[in-house]
């Protein structure tokens, strides 16, 4: 039996859930039984069945339990939530071998449910397709292992460096139309997105996902001085979710934010996943503090000459690319582990 191949299986059902599933996980499970699957599920959102749950619910015949295998890409919980535990659910329903491709790192979960089903004389076997699995859930594990959201730089700019004209009095646009709804894409993946306020007194975006079918992210302005709330205009983020991230201590008003606080007031927000779309003082904070995992960077084939350049980053960093109707884009990796695993 190969039990690679179910465990991808169960990751292609966990990405169903990319967007959606905040705070909880992306997870995907496979019930096999004589090495054919008879029944699957993935985690659609909070508050709904758990994948191990949904998949249980389906078999349509439960006598194929008892000599069946599930597989999981995330420890199974032991805890009661908006839901019950699922390990009491596999063991309830007396399926007797399960596949685990990696432990949960939130300590409600780490080890106490593969610790449940073990002690009650449950075959199982974790570390399957494990790295894999990992960066799955790469945002789910920054927020319980890091403490801070998992940080998606992301910016265009010309073949020759320049994120922007000199001056310019209307917005401006690097990319071609295709690489924009692959931003609202994304968009639509992320729990935040975040900007400093200077972009937002200049450009007044959107931030949402109207170049794609998907749930607006939050948005998060950096306004340590509170300047949209000293401005009778009317902004179009104000019509949606939004969060300011301001000085904590009134001491330090004439202080710069840095990385970390914002990240810190992300962490309280129980934000998870941030795609920084700022301005290049906004995206260069975290790249000087070292504080952030990807960089997507679209490159276009247009000159500018002079104008705003790009922010400093080591090109040398991991990194993997591809062409979008001839914007080059490339992704960098803070963490060289992520880029190697497919």
């Amino acid at each position: 039996m190969n039990d690679a191949i179910f465990m991808e299986r169960c990751l292609e059902l966990a990405k169903k859930g990319l967007g959606n599933t905040y705070p909880n996980p992306l997870v995907g499970s496979v019930i096999a039984h004589e090495g054919k699957i008879i029944s699957e599920g993935w985690h659609k959102n909070a508050g709904s069945n758990h994948a191990e749950r949904e998949a249980i619910s389906k078999v349509k015949d439960p006598s194929q339990l008892f000599n069946s295998t599930l597989y999981v890409n995330l420890e199974p919980c032991d805890h009661f939530g908006k839901t019950p535990p699922c390990s009491d659910l596999i063991l309830e329903m007396k399926i007797p071998r399960v596949i685990i491709g990696c432990l949960d790192e939130n300590k409600k979960v780490l080890g106490k449910g593969l610790k449940k089903l073990q002690d009650a004389g449950c075959e199982v076997e974790i570390g399957i397709l494990e790295s894999k699995c990992r960066k799955l859930n790469r945002r789910f594990f920054s927020f319980h292992s890091k403490k801070r959201p998992y940080v998606i730089l992301k910016w265009a700019e010309s073949i020759d460096g320049f994120i922007a004209p000199e001056e310019t009095q209307k917005k401006f646009w690097l990319t071609n139309p295709f690489s924009k709804q692959r931003v609202h894409h994304w968009r639509s993946q992320e729990q935040a997105i975040m900007i400093g306020v200077q972009t937002a007194l200049k450009d007044n975006p959107k931030l949402n996902t109207r170049l794609w079918k998907g749930k607006n992210p939050l948005a998060v302005v950096i306004d340590p001085h509170q300047k949209l709330f000293n401005t009778e205009r009317d902004f179009e983020l104000h019509k949606g979710k939004f969060l300011t991230i301001k000085n904590q201590e009134q001491s330090k008003v004439h202080l710069p934010l840095k990385a970390r606080e914002i990240l810190d007031q992300l962490y309280d927000n129980n934000i998870q996943s941030v795609i920084i779309e700022g301005g290049r003082k906004t995206l260069q904070y975290f790249i000087d503090e070292g504080l952030w995992d990807e960089a997507r960077i679209f490159v276009t084939k247009e000159e500018l000459g002079s104008g705003l350049k790009g922010p400093l980053i080591n090109w040398d960093k991991a990194h993997t690319t591809s062409s979008i109707k001839g914007d080059k884009l490339i992704y960098l990796y803070n963490d060289s582990m992520i880029s190697n695993i497919a």
